[in-house]
């Protein structure tokens, strides 16, 4: 297979590294939901070498995910497990981070929903989840383009841009602790989970 290539990702590395940098500072083991092409994980995880980055997507992108990797030469890099969510149960215990950039719509939203759960009973306690891409606040888009985007979306039977309300309605034992505006009317929610 022939190594994939986002554009958007080169863009975007740079500003979610510059929050990722502050905001997984005592995490240890992340688990990125999503690894799609695989240039984030090739990017944050030489980058951020305190903690282990576990690649995750469906198994047709582990390929890709793979030369990623390989081209980084990063040691705290893993390899991707399988999983989808809806369809495989939770693919790693100890996780104290999470990170999923441009997922949610993408997925139905019965999926999205039941990532927001697993991430709440999976992620350890005082673990912090970092969730990039569009979405709507209080039922309005940010842009005239993230509303195409989303009628795009939908057409092409995604599950469309989430309302962030939804999310937090969903969630279920997270804490929406910050919403940071970032480049190309997207947003970096962060989600903590409490520490018992």
């Amino acid at each position: 297979m022939i190594k994939a290539f986002s554009q958007a990702c080169v863009n975007n590395s740079q500003p979610i590294l510059s929050q990722l940098s502050r905001l997984f500072t005592k995490t240890k083991h992340v688990l990125e939901i999503g690894s799609g092409t695989g240039q984030h994980a090739a990017y944050f995880a030489p980058n951020l070498p305190q903690l282990t980055w576990q690649t995750s997507d469906v198994s047709q992108n582990h390929s890709s995910i793979c030369q990623w990797i390989d081209e980084a030469g990063a040691g705290n890099i893993r390899s991707p497990v399988c999983f989808k969510v809806g369809t495989d149960v939770w693919p790693i215990e100890g996780i104290d981070g999470v990170f999923s950039a441009n997922t949610a719509h993408i997925m139905q939203p019965f999926e999205v929903e039941l990532m927001m759960q697993m991430i709440a009973k999976n992620l350890a306690p005082g673990g912090i989840f970092c969730q990039y891409g569009p979405f709507k606040i209080k039922g309005e888009y940010s842009s005239d383009s993230n509303r195409q985007f989303d009628l795009h979306l939908i057409s092409e039977g995604c599950g469309g841009i989430r309302d962030i309300q939804q999310l937090v309605d969903w969630e279920k034992g997270l804490i929406l602790s910050e919403q940071l505006t970032m480049p190309a009317n997207n947003l970096l929610l962060v989600w903590r989970k409490l520490a018992f």
